[in-house]
This record gives C-alpha cells, sequence and structure tokens, in this order.
C-alpha cells in the first residue's frame, strides 16, 4: 500500500495552473483557486496562473509556453474536459503530449465514481508528459480539482511517496531529448 516515508526530505514543485473558460474571471475562478489553495497547501510553488478560452490552438500555445519554461515542472488545466463543443481542453493537451499518462484519466473515473456515481463516463480528464513537464486536464469544478489533487496529483507530487511518485523520474521524462 502507499505511504509517505518520513525519512526523506519535501521536494517543493513548480505548478501552473491554467483555467479554461469563456466566462471565468480570477476572482470567480473557484476551481483554479481550489488548485492554488491545495498546490500551496502541500508545500509546492504555483509557478504562474491565467485564465484563457476556449480556443484549441489557445490553449496548446499556452501549455507549450509553459513547457518550454524551466521553472514550470507541472502544468494543471482545469475546465473544457466535457462533451459539448466547446470542450476543447483534452484536444488542446492531445496536440502537446509526447506520451499519455493513460492509467491518469481511469484512476480519476474510479476516485469520481465514488462521490458522483455514474454521471463520472462524462469526464474527459487526462495526462501526460511533453518536454519534461507534466500536464493534466481537469474537470472545471471545484470538486474535480479536489478529487484529482487529494486522491491522485497530492500524492504522486510527493517525492517521500512509496512505492513510487511523479518526482522521482522527473529528470528521465526527457531523456529521449537528450540522446544523440
Amino acid at each position: 500500500m502507499s505511504r509517505i516515508d518520513e525519512t526523506m526530505e519535501f521536494i517543493p514543485v513548480r505548478i501552473a495552473v491554467l483555467t479554461v473558460s469563456d466566462t471565468r474571471s480570477l476572482d470567480d475562478d473557484r476551481s483554479g483557486q481550489t488548485l492554488v489553495d491545495r498546490i500551496e497547501g502541500a508545500g509546492h510553488v504555483v509557478a504562474a496562473r491565467m485564465i484563457i478560452k476556449d480556443e484549441r490552438n489557445e490553449i496548446a500555445d499556452q501549455l507549450r509556453v509553459w513547457v518550454a519554461d524551466p521553472e514550470i515542472d507541472v502544468v494543471i488545466s482545469t475546465g473544457g474536459t466535457g462533451l459539448t463543443g466547446r470542450d476543447v481542453t483534452v484536444e488542446a493537451h492531445r496536440d502537446v503530449y509526447e506520451k499519455e499518462i493513460e492509467a491518469f484519466g481511469t484512476v480519476f473515473t474510479i476516485i469520481s465514481m465514488e462521490k458522483i456515481g455514474t454521471s463520472a463516463v462524462q469526464s474527459r480528464a487526462t495526462g501526460g508528459v511533453a518536454g519534461g513537464t507534466y500536464l493534466f486536464a481537469l474537470p472545471g469544478s471545484p470538486g474535480a480539482c479536489k478529487d484529482a489533487w487529494d486522491g491522485i496529483l497530492e500524492k504522486q507530487f510527493d517525492y517521500r511517496h512509496r512505492p513510487c511518485n511523479f518526482v522521482e523520474i522527473m529528470p528521465r521524462l526527457d531523456e529521449h531529448l537528450r540522446r544523440k
């Protein structure tokens, strides 16, 4: 079973938060604020925060900007993961991914099922890696952000988490780009 090895030192991760919405501002962005509060509460750094419209190319372009930024280790977006025509965040993420973390969506669905039952099938939460940066797309509700952070991401971004975690493999995420 998973556990935290208290003999190891905590390593803070630098995380950017991207809210995808045609209507939200920083004043009423409850999902983005939920993530910020949890990220900081866990001891990590909010390296950037932005709200962007539901436009596939604009979302993908911003993800690429943050992937190229050496001061950002992780990007978590919230919003635009549903089934309607304006929901293009998942497609934008997949435009950027070098590798998809397929199990992230599966585990998120399992956690969501415990809270919202079969309505969890409407979520298209996804995760992946590009340029040595982790990217995650979460639904645009505070509850979904809490579930993803509390149930998955908080543990995986804690270097002390055993038997394994995302932080310990970060130095090797872009090794294929460094090979000759």
